[in-house]
């Protein structure tokens, strides 16, 4: 039984008991490992696109009227950014340590290529207001002062912002985010009849800085593109959060007595997609954006990963329309081919004993579902989920994106064999052939998620993780992975990132 406080922590949440007590119990149990078959790759379900075949599909995304829309997962909090820079603000208490924290090279990095970055004239007017400058705390081995400038609210307070609103790039027209390269972005492949829609999941506390920001670049970007833009912004829904609990699996409480919830992760965001209404959704995350005259590889892949979408949804189409209609055995045949040779569907080992019912069910469930194309960049060291076959729990074998976490221990030498990652840029359709929403929940593995370890106030707590929104969270879609260039993924996971070529 829950007292007063939990019971109100748990409605809080828009939550009944026996959700709380489902998590409780999942934490005991953990999740089931997956049956990976092998490691996908450029000859075994990647496929790599011809200069002619790309072109095609641009093309073919370009003429069609398809309703368009950009979803970027934004969020995040920019504080793993700094994390090397909040470390060396705490341990430093004078000049005597300045040659200490210049021998860590994130440091150093930072200090010395300080005008290269696009918060610097930001930087000098926070320190101008001060009485100084970033030459003179420099002179003086003030790090701590400018660190501070940097990262807390006495300065620029980029430890606590999104990492959306933090000035990325310099370009002509002044320092700019990486939420507004989305809205150029936008404009380029994700208009329809002159209007370019996008959605940002951001977090409740920082909506309003994002709506301000909206506001303040909005002409400028319409004008510029002359284009208009369709923005629209949600949150994670509270209903989403896991309970936290101690190494025992006892829940945690705060202060109060109530409940404490965690964020489930990005997987969450699988409700916030469900809500949106295209005919093609751009997915791809806040910080993973160039200098727009880096972008024609970008602009290129989206395109042709759209138009390959195009593809294979119409002639998926096309088989669930004449599998309603006359589902004859040459037309099964001809369809179980198509899955196994465009879909990377293969069935059953037992598919040849099904009757001709179970085969028809089998091949329309398999169709009719939302479809997603994922880029997939060569592996050259970069973090991101991997590309795999994987058995699902009805003998059928699909592609996946798998992160590391989701590989069980008997299943690392499949692992070592992984050629290419997925840096989130994907190419998604959830509607049917009768022009219906699916119910995207309805497509999740529950299987996929996993357990962490947090921190909360210098606590261990365990963390129930929801099937993450580009892994388990669309697990049961028509998968396809194509190759893309490594330059259409410059993600920024720490403020020296910013220094690359990309973002210069």
């Amino acid at each position: 039984m829950y007292n007063q406080q939990e019971l109100a922590s748990i409605k809080a949440h828009n939550l009944e008991p026996r959700d709380v007590e489902e998590q409780i119990r999942r934490f005991a149990k953990g999740f089931n490992p997956l049956d990976i078959v092998a490691a996908a790759t450029a000859k075994n379900g990647i496929k790599c696109l011809s200069e002619a075949r790309l072109l095609e599909y641009v093309k073919l995304f370009e003429a069609s009227g398809a309703r368009k829309l950009k979803f970027v997962p934004a969020s995040g909090a920019a504080s793993r950014m700094f994390k090397k820079l909040f470390e060396a603000m705490d341990a430093y208490k004078g000049p005597q340590d300045y040659d200490k924290a210049m021998s860590d090279k994130a440091i150093a990095d930072l200090v010395n290529n300080i005008t290269k970055f696009a918060f610097y004239d930001d930087l000098q007017a926070v320190l101008k207001k001060q009485g100084t400058s970033v030459e003179d705390v420099l002179k003086n081995k003030q790090l701590d002062v400018l660190l501070k400038a940097i990262l807390t609210d006495n300065g620029l307070n980029y430890g606590k912002l999104p990492k959306g609103l933090l000035k990325f790039h310099k370009t002509a027209d002044g320092s700019i985010t990486p939420f507004e390269e989305h809205l150029k972005e936008g404009a380029a492949y994700a208009a329809s009849n002159g209007t370019a829609s996008l959605h940002f999941t951001v977090s409740e506390s920082h909506k309003e800085l994002f709506e301000n920001k909206l506001e303040e670049v909005l002409p400028l970007y319409a004008k510029k593109f002359n284009c208009r833009f369709k923005v629209s912004f949600s949150t994670q829904k509270p209903e989403t959060d896991t309970v936290a609990v101690d190494e025992n699996n006892k829940p945690v409480h705060t202060p109060d007595g109530g409940l404490v919830f965690r964020p489930g992760g990005h997987g969450a965001l699988i409700a916030n997609l469900n809500q949106i209404d295209a005919d093609i959704i751009f997915i791809k995350n806040i910080d993973n954006v160039v200098q727009e005259r880096q972008n024609a590889d970008t602009l290129l892949y989206k395109k042709a990963i759209a138009g390959m979408l195009l593809s294979n949804q119409a002639k998926v189409f096309e088989y669930l329309r004449k599998l309603d209609e006359n589902p004859t055995e040459a037309l099964m045949i001809e369809v179980e081919a198509f899955l196994k040779t465009k879909l990377a569907i293969l069935p059953p080992a037992e598919f040849p004993l099904y009757s001709e019912n179970q085969k028809l069910d089998f091949l329309r469930n398999k169709l009719n579902r939302p479809m997603r194309v994922c880029g997939m960049v060569v592996n050259e060291g970069e973090p991101g989920g991997g590309p795999y076959w994987v058995k699902g729990a009805d003998g059928s074998i699909q592609l996946q994106i798998l992160e590391s976490t989701q590989i069980p221990d008997d299943k690392k030498d499949i692992m070592v064999q992984a050629t290419h990652f997925n840096p989130v840029d994907l190419v998604c359709s959830t509607v049917d052939y009768k022009g219906n929403k699916f119910d995207l929940p309805m497509f999740v593995d529950p299987q996929t998620g996993f357990i962490s370890s947090k921190s909360i106030e210098g606590k261990t707590v365990r963390a129930l993780e929801l099937p993450g929104l580009w892994n388990g969270a669309m697990s049961d879609w028509i998968t396809l992975f194509v190759e893309v260039p490594a330059s259409t993924f410059n993600p920024v996971k720490t403020v020296n990132d910013l220094l690359r070529e990309a973002h210069q």
